[in-house]
């Protein structure tokens, strides 16, 4: 009984060692993810890497992860030739396969979210363009046009739609002046406009997009997904 009683201590010692290990090794390996994380056509403020699973020793001797999480955040690229932020980036990467010497991480499919404010539309849109929330899930959109010689101001209420993987156009339903020739095209340079969110992860594209009250939440889906490179 004594020895089974030391053997069953031991069990216990060494099972809190790996536990303990995997954990240090876990984290060291988030840390230096977060580091190597490459995405094309923009750059990302701070990025975070969280690998799901246990134990995380056998994942990573296979060089396959079941599932990682990954934040980037305060992330530029560009739009029409504007900068744009992007401030939140998250996405749940799947099947996720290590390249040689981990130099490379691809996942098999991934989902996540992508947040856009209206103060980094209006950033992104023609000068003295304003874009906030409209209600309704639409957006308004106000701009100063030049009729007659007079500079006059006009606000539309406009849908944001997605065009492709990574293209948003953002539409007035409606114009001031609609039908009257050269006036409604007049008003539409200034408050229709469309931009590529050229930054995501390769693979990752927009999938759906919905104006709320804190700005643009775009649904993003992928196959493929790179995280460096």
């Amino acid at each position: 009984m004594r020895a089974l009683r030391i053997l069953l201590v031991l069990l216990v010692v060494v099972g809190a060692l790996f536990v303990a290990a995997d954990r240090l090794a876990l984290h060291f390996a988030e840390s230096e993810a977060e580091d190597r994380v490459r995405i094309s056509g923009g750059s990302a403020g701070t990025t975070e890497i969280s690998i799901k699973g246990f134990p995380f020793l056998t994942q990573l001797a296979a060089s396959e992860f079941d599932r990682v999480d990954v934040v980037l955040k305060d992330m530029k690229t560009e739009a029409a030739g504007r900068a744009i932020r992007v401030g939140e980036v998250r996405a749940r990467l799947h099947d996720v396969k290590l390249g040689s010497g981990y130099s490379s991480a691809t996942a098999a499919r991934a989902t996540g979210t992508a947040v856009v404010s209206y103060a980094d539309l209006t950033a992104a849109a023609e000068d003295g363009v304003t874009v906030a929330y409209g209600g309704d899930g639409k957006v308004k959109v106000t701009g100063t046009v030049e009729i007659l010689g007079r500079p006059i101001s006009r606000s539309v209420v406009s849908t944001v739609t997605r065009v492709d993987g990574q293209t948003i156009k953002v539409r007035a339903d409606e114009v001031p002046g609609e039908g009257i020739p050269g006036v409604e095209q007049l008003v539409r340079t200034r408050t229709d406009f469309e931009g590529d969110i050229d930054g995501l992860p390769k693979g990752l594209e927009l999938q759906k997009i919905q104006a709320t009250e804190s700005g643009l939440e775009i649904a993003l889906n992928g196959s493929d997904v790179s995280l460096t490179g």
